[in-house]
């Protein structure tokens, strides 16, 4: 996987879920708790996650065809959305189910020893887990805030790893609190409120998941200042006199297609502009290296005949023909 990836974030949460899963499930058995059983479930259905995110990565590196022209690219984000898809049907609907029927028909928490040690060595390991998913993520965050990382990100593994650790950590807590309650007051409900908590949280990230994730299958155009770097590339060559137009899509997150009108002289020969457009294709690449399919059309450009639509932070005009 390539390092935007975050593959040491994927296998860090992966181990870290399959050891919680266990240790959540035992402490189930012995205490009988909905929150506990809740929590479980949520682990397994990252591990399933997380293993679906290398699956993802994996495919989307087989070289193109006749069929996919483009690649496979768009396979990490296919699998990003099916993670979504599993964290709302399996660990949102389940712990919701599981609250309900608890605070329906609530029994006292057995072993409570089992529940407060299970716990608080799933909160170390999530810990771990999510610092492990920072540390990859803040090279790739840069001056953004986390929420504009994860808005913004064409990499979709580590957004996900991290919402999947922070949900994990704040489900912790949830189910802390319900079997706290539980023990203290002796009322069994408040067990059912924890996993009632945390099926919601698991909701909430699952829909913030897949609204990213769908945005990115659908197709993203690259951000505002790596455009700004292409016209600037264009305009840069002396064959081009500028950029008429510019559109940009990302073919997966270290792919991706530009497609450029730009002017050219009139009295420039055949071999001028087609020397110009190499040139032009030439200084893309230098300038984006993800750019790897570039389409450059050659035209003159008429003022009259120019789109109206506002222009890109470079100053292409965007075309809506």
């Amino acid at each position: 996987m390539s390092a935007g990836g975050g593959t040491k974030a994927i296998l860090a949460a992966l181990g870290a879920n399959l050891a919680i899963a266990v240790a959540k499930f035992v402490a189930f058995l012995f205490t009988g708790s909905s929150s506990l059983l809740a929590e479980s479930v949520h682990s397994v259905a990252d591990s399933g996650n997380q293993a679906l995110l290398l699956l993802g990565d994996r495919r989307s590196r087989r070289r193109r065809d006749l069929r996919h022209p483009f690649g496979y690219g768009r396979e990490r984000y296919f699998y990003a959305f099916v993670v979504a898809v599993v964290l709302f049907t399996i660990g949102a609907v389940f712990s919701i189910y599981e609250g309900f029927e608890k605070i329906a028909h609530p029994h006292a928490v057995e072993s409570p020893g089992w529940a407060f040690g299970v716990l608080i060595f799933a909160i170390v390991a999530e810990g771990f887990s999510f610092r492990t998913a920072i540390v990859e993520s803040l090279p790739h965050k840069g001056d953004h805030s986390w929420f504009t990382f994860i808005r913004r990100s064409k990499s979709p593994e580590l957004p996900v790893v991290l919402l999947e650790d922070f949900g994990a950590l704040l489900g912790l807590i949830f189910a802390l609190f319900g079997v706290t309650m539980a023990v203290v007051t002796g009322d069994g409900v408040w067990d059912g409120i924890g996993t009632l908590m945390i099926g919601l949280l698991l909701a909430v990230i699952a829909v913030i998941l897949a609204i990213e994730t769908k945005s990115l299958l659908i197709g993203e155009s690259a951000a505002p200042e790596t455009e700004r770097r292409i016209c600037d590339a264009l305009e840069g060559a002396p064959e081009v006199d500028r950029v008429i137009h510019l559109r940009t899509l990302h073919l997966g997150p270290e792919e991706l297609l530009v497609a450029a009108k730009i002017a050219v002289r009139h009295d420039d020969t055949a071999a001028e502009v087609a020397r110009g457009i190499d040139e032009a294709e030439r200084r893309i690449r230098e300038a984006v290296p993800i750019a790897k399919v570039i389409y450059v059309e050659p035209d003159l450009y008429r003022a009259d005949k120019a789109p109206s639509s506002p222009t890109t932070p470079s100053g292409a005009q965007a075309d809506h023909a």
